[in-house]
């Protein structure tokens, strides 16, 4: 580690107490509460583990949570063991069939998403739930499994206090200009390309 001067130390120490102030300054400025609607797509891996590490925030101040999963669940999910040792204050409802080039059965993937937005619709209405985490929802809506304008509204109606977590890839544009908060995740490198499966505590 270099050695800083007096001087050096001096003008580091004026620059962040310039910093300090524009950044405190503008967080003053911020003072509307509201539940958020938050996307997580794009093509990197992690959408969906970073909607469950919200939902471990929400638990930690002591709120509820409610999944459903759209896509997944022919496969066993850890988190889903994790998240309901919770107890009652964790909803998982795993409403998938797997992915749809594994059920290769288009009405059966229809069906089960239908079911799946009407305990969506459930949870929404759940004055309990602070938070709502709809895996793989943006999945269906890219393959018209469920009609994108009633499922916009629903979640543009939703009461204000409540937070809902859209996950998966190719997430329509109406839903992104109805969001409060958007990521894409980016992929640059995934190591399934060279050759290593899916791994424990890792896809699952």
């Amino acid at each position: 580690m270099t050695d800083l001067s007096p001087e050096e130390a001096a003008r580091h120490r004026e620059k962040m107490a310039k910093r300090k102030a524009v950044q405190d300054a503008e967080v003053a400025e911020k003072t509307l509460e509201k539940g958020l609607l938050i996307i997580h797509t794009g093509a990197g891996k992690g959408k969906s583990t970073a909607a469950f590490g919200l939902a471990l925030r929400i638990l930690g101040h002591g709120g509820r949570v409610g999944v459903v999963q759209f896509i997944k669940g022919a496969w066993h999910s850890a988190e889903r063991d994790a998240l309901t040792s919770f107890g009652d204050r964790v909803e998982w409802h795993s409403m998938g069939e797997g992915f749809t080039w594994e059920t290769q059965d288009k009405a059966r993937d229809i069906a089960a998403c239908a079911r799946a937005w009407e305990k969506a619709r459930e949870l929404l209405a759940d004055p309990s739930i602070g938070l709502v985490i709809l895996d793989e929802l943006n999945i269906a809506l890219r393959y018209d499994y469920l009609p994108l304008e009633a499922v916009v509204a629903a979640l543009r109606q939703r009461r204000p206090d409540l937070h809902v977590v859209v996950t998966g890839r190719n997430a329509k544009p109406e839903l992104i200009e109805a969001a409060d908060l958007v990521t894409e995740m980016t992929l640059v490198k995934h190591h399934f390309k060279t050759g290593v499966k899916a791994q424990k505590g890792i896809e699952f």
